[in-house]
């Protein structure tokens, strides 16, 4: 990569965020523009992956919203994250939990990891 490319990546990586993982419960506060208005839409839900490395990382949540799934790719270092909290960190054995897709009610539950 060049020298430019490398300088603009290094400008717009989040440094204040949070050390979380796959199973983890955050919410994600994700700046909306309606029309000339700005505002804050929290999103809640468990971390399936966080992917790739720099300023392309990626993290996929899933939440269940009125018994529907939806799964959000947010890319980590985008000017639309206004922050990132994690509300309980999971204990899980893999770094892509996809077998959540599947799960349902209290079988989808994920024990609370000792930090």
């Amino acid at each position: 990569m060049s020298i430019n490319i490398e300088s603009i990546h290094q400008e717009n990586i989040k440094t204040d965020l949070p050390d979380f993982r796959a199973g983890d419960s955050v919410t994600v506060n994700v700046k909306v523009v309606e029309g000339s208005k700005e505002r804050i839409q929290p999103f809640k839900g468990v971390v399936i992956q966080k992917k790739n490395t720099g300023i392309s990382t990626t993290l996929t949540v899933r939440k269940i919203s009125g018994g529907v799934s939806v799964e959000r790719i947010f890319p980590l270092h985008s000017p639309n994250i206004e922050s990132i909290e994690v509300d309980r960190p999971g204990k899980v054995r893999q770094a892509r939990i996809y077998y959540m897709r599947e799960l349902r009610g209290k079988a989808a539950r994920i024990k609370e990891r000792k930090v």
